[in-house]
């Protein structure tokens, strides 16, 4: 635990001595204002475990399809095969939730005097509002996943603080009669030690607002080590990899997991971005 919360504040202290760009999304929970592009997909297959002594959620794998429509606007639709493990250490398996959205980003700020683009943009805000909705299967019925439909509105922001690149995203889950609601928060700090290599660090906090039946609110506060690696030249296939833990105290009766992992692959498709005018190749 120590270990991982040293290797975070390495990252933090790592981006302020070269200019960082945090980027959000998988593999990690928090996300950006960032979208694919216009016309390109990004497309991620993701195995993701969220593990508890007496609670387990696995998926095997998550599939999660993204697109750029214009260069500010991103359509999601994801769907993972879904397994839970249950206090009396029975697994079972089968189509988890689908999970639509739309991101919009609607402000960006670039530093003045230069050809706006990703690397001298300084700031930006958006949000991606979406729905979880349950598949007709006996998913529910069968403990794998929660009861829907849920709705998730967040705010997301990007920014460059001298040489420190950060990522935020402040959101409420809302719930329904069996599930609450939820404030959803997270930051990530990291540096691309080159075009091919990413490395960061997340914070993400989950937290119940309201109770149920009078159940107690649950809490998953994690801290996690992440990262990308490009694996071919042409920058289309990337490693996505994250681990970490919850930093509370993980009992069998609450939701803090004692380890949360993600390892994938993501593939990036579509034209490239136009070079604006000016702009040397």
């Amino acid at each position: 635990m120590h270990r991982l919360f040293e290797l975070f504040l390495l990252l933090v202290v790592g981006a302020s001595a070269a200019a960082a760009h945090a980027q959000g999304g998988p593999p990690f929970i928090t996300d950006d204002p960032g979208t694919p592009g216009n016309k390109r997909w990004e497309i991620n297959f993701g195995w993701i475990a969220n593990h508890n002594p007496g609670q387990a959620y696995y998926q095997l794998p998550d599939f999660d399809f993204n697109y750029g429509w214009g260069d500010r606007i991103q359509l999601k639709y994801e769907v993972p095969l879904a397994a839970a493990t249950d206090q009396n250490n029975t697994t079972r398996a089968g189509l988890g939730e689908s999970l639509l959205g739309v991101k919009w980003r609607p402000y960006e700020h670039h530093r003045a005097g230069e050809l706006k683009s990703d690397e001298n943009m300084d700031f930006s805000l958006g949000t991606f509002p979406q729905a979880s909705i349950n598949n007709p299967t006996s998913a529910v019925r069968r403990g794998i996943v929660e009861n829907g439909p849920q709705y998730y509105l967040p705010v997301e922001f990007t920014a460059k603080l001298g040489p420190i690149g950060i990522d935020g995203e402040v959101g409420r889950w809302f719930g329904n009669r069996n599930v609450p609601n939820r404030w959803g928060r997270g930051l990530i700090v990291g540096h691309e030690f080159s075009s091919r290599f990413e490395l960061y660090g997340e914070i993400y906090d989950l937290q119940d607002i309201n109770r149920i039946a009078g159940a107690p609110k649950q809490r998953e506060l994690t801290l996690d080590i992440g990262g990308r690696q490009t694996l071919d030249r042409g920058g289309h296939l990337r490693l996505l990899f994250m681990g970490g833990r919850g930093i509370q105290a993980v009992t069998r009766q609450n939701s803090e997991p004692d380890w949360i992992a993600y390892i994938g692959v993501q593939l990036q498709l579509g034209p490239q971005a136009k070079e604006a005018p000016g702009e040397k190749p």
